[in-house]
């Protein structure tokens, strides 16, 4: 049955990139709301669309790869802003100091040796509380929109990988306590901290952590402590604590030489 949906997919797929290049390309502001097909995602850079509940609503950027290969599936990289891209406007969380985490996967040599979709929902209210057993509601809608995601593109389940800086590190260490079978691995930097009571349960996903040891704000115990708390609880996490370096290591941290081989060689 899962060959069978793939098939379809990847075929509907390959209509739909062809069919890319009759289409009038809209505007970079306009919103596409998720799981509609009538309009169809320009490969190769971000969209930006709307993810809606019965109760509430999420802007998100996608990120399509240029080629997508009939009977493949491709891994997904979910983005989780800092306070850089807090807002509504589903533009900020992948700009300025988001570029690295978002865009680091994206450019044409990346993509030629890693295709790869990438996933930058947008929040005005934060990813949640750590201290609650609950996600919370706009993690809730997060994980809303990577269902309809797999079901609408051609997305491994078993290659989806969650990054974040800042308070979106904060939401990956909430989204990994709450859900770990959902991602392949994660990957966090200077987190805001938070309660560890429910970390335990992600000792199970790969995890890389990056610090710098000047950072303020209790951010460089807060990292030390959730390392400690993944390892007692059987976990094998990576942490990459930068000496004379505060609380921006975005651009240091996407430009070490391991980061990408060890992402996409993770697999659930």
């Amino acid at each position: 049955m899962n060959n069978v949906l793939l098939s379809k997919s990847a075929r509907w797929w390959l209509v739909a990139l062809a069919a890319t290049a009759c289409v009038t390309a809209t505007t970079d502001s306009a919103q596409v709301v998720s799981g509609q097909r009538k309009a169809l995602p320009r490969v190769g850079e971000f969209i930006g669309r709307i993810h809606r509940s019965s109760k509430d609503e999420l802007p998100y950027r996608l990120f399509v790869p240029r080629k997508l290969v009939a009977e493949r599936r491709y891994p997904l990289i979910l983005w989780l802003h800092g306070g850089g891209g807090v807002g509504t406007d589903n533009v900020k969380q992948i700009e300025g100091d988001q570029v690295p985490g978002t865009q680091t996967w994206t450019t044409p040599e990346r993509q030629a040796e890693h295709p790869a979709f990438v996933l930058a929902p947008q929040t005005a209210v934060g990813w949640g509380d750590l201290s609650s057993p609950e996600l919370g509601p706009t993690l809730t809608l997060v994980v809303q929109i990577l269902d309809a995601l797999l079901s609408e593109f051609p997305i491994d389940p078993r290659r989806v990988y969650v990054l974040g800086q800042s308070v979106g590190g904060y939401g990956v260490v909430n989204l990994i306590s709450k859900k770990p079978e959902r991602f392949a691995a994660a990957i966090i930097l200077c987190p805001t901290p938070g309660a560890l009571t429910h970390v335990p349960r992600a000792a199970t996903v790969p995890v890389w952590i990056f610090q710098g040891d000047t950072d303020l704000f209790g951010r460089l115990a807060g990292s030390r402590a959730l390392v400690a708390a993944l390892k007692q609880a059987g976990g094998h996490p990576r942490y990459t604590e930068y000496p004379n370096l505060g609380h921006d290591i975005w651009t240091r941290v996407f430009a070490e030489p391991e980061i990408v081989p060890w992402l996409f060689a993770q697999r659930r």
